[in-house]
């Protein structure tokens, strides 16, 4: 298997999380063995770029007959993407986005777990969401450092993101998933995620006329 994300191609990279959840979807039916040929019929890929794919981060790789053994698989590229580790997160910004996301039970399969919320309404703050306490922002660098959380989100209104993202980091955070549509300034070390909605739906909306 690849020791470094930077030996294993982009398009490969992205192609794994599909792999992940389909191969996921098989252990639950009971399969214990996976061929790459009923993986690419599944994901209506060509195989011989399952096979590489599945090369690429598979330590122990598959055989003729039996393909691959199916909790190895899954483990091999959990173990990639780091989730056979547990990240925690922060999401600040908990309007109808940000709930929705706390609330997300699909993040614990990819080994991430928001420990709390945080937001500037008075009525917000010292409530639950999805069984996740709201706390007021000033509690940011606090709770950060308490439960070593080097993962924020930030889905509060454009004006404030960058503002939020200085007390990340500040308070310690590494990597930023960002779903304001604002460029955030950060420093060189600190990853970001941009969610940018808007050119997601640009993007169908194009596709849409290229079929009419």
């Amino acid at each position: 298997m690849a020791d470094d994300e930077k030996t294993i191609p982009k398009q490969t990279v992205k192609r794994l999380p599909d792999y992940l959840t389909f191969l996921r979807g098989k252990a639950e039916e009971g399969f214990t063995n996976i061929s790459a040929p009923v993986v690419a019929k599944g994901l209506n890929l060509n195989e011989v770029q399952v096979r590489k794919d599945l090369a690429a981060v598979s330590e122990s790789g598959g055989r003729p007959r039996t393909g691959y053994l199916l909790r190895d698989l899954i483990l091999d590229i959990e173990k990639y993407f780091g989730y056979d580790n547990v990240k925690d997160a922060i999401i600040v910004g908990v309007g109808h986005l940000g709930s929705a996301l706390i609330s997300f039970e699909g993040f614990k399969n990819h080994g991430l777990n928001v420990v709390a919320g945080f937001d500037t309404n008075e009525k917000l703050i010292g409530t639950e969401v999805h069984g996740k306490k709201i706390f007021p922002i000033d509690r940011i660098s606090e709770i950060c450092k308490n439960f070593n959380v080097y993962i924020g989100i930030i889905t509060v209104p454009d004006e404030y993101a960058q503002e939020i993202c200085d007390i990340m980091v500040k308070a310690g955070v590494l990597a930023i998933w960002n779903f304001a549509q604002v460029h955030l300034k950060v420093p060189e070390n600190i990853i970001v995620q941009n969610e940018n909605l808007a050119a997601s739906l640009a993007l169908l909306s194009k596709s849409i006329k290229r079929h009419h």
